[in-house]
């Protein structure tokens, strides 16, 4: 019998240390858009930036964290017109009106949700563009790409602060 774990590729022994910890709580709030992004960062650990970006790239691998990516402020840059388009679409068409659905890239989410009695819409799509009439333009695109033309367009009226998950 052997005991040799070389086979064993589980990422359950690997732990995060205090380093770790630090590093992401300071980027968990976001990275300034600068030349040196991390510049910052690899100051108040000690470490280079490449350093940083090191045990980024580590802590991804061993998945710790599972993507790291920009989020846009999309008010503060003038997309104020948010359409959440709801979609009634038969149930057995949903997964393939759905990729499509998806393959818009003015479509930043897309899922299906349960039906009520009193709402018959059961896909729902997020567009987000600087006027209402674009939202209502895409809205029609995607109903005859999809031949689905049993939709609402709710409109967002104010947004409450987004955040991820925090240490």
């Amino acid at each position: 019998m052997s005991n040799d774990n070389s086979s064993n590729n589980s990422c359950d022994d690997i732990v995060m240390d205090e380093f770790d910890t630090r590093l992401l709580k300071l980027t968990q709030d976001g990275i300034p858009f600068t030349h040196s992004p991390f510049a910052k960062i690899s100051e108040e650990l000690g470490i280079t930036e490449e350093e940083v970006v090191q045990r980024i790239e580590k802590l991804q691998e061993n998945g710790f964290i599972r993507r790291f990516g920009a989020s846009i402020g999309h008010r503060a840059i003038g997309i104020t017109a948010n359409a959440m388009c709801t979609w009634n679409v038969p149930d057995e068409l949903v997964e393939e009106v759905g990729a499509v659905m998806a393959g818009f890239t003015e479509v930043t989410h897309c899922y299906e949700r349960p039906r009520y009695p009193d709402w018959p819409y059961n896909l729902f799509t997020m567009v987000h563009s600087y006027t209402k009439e674009d939202c209502e333009y895409v809205a029609s695109e995607i109903s005859r790409a999809t031949g689905i033309s049993d939709y609402q367009l709710l409109y967002s009226v104010r947004e409450f602060k987004k955040t991820g998950v925090r240490l």
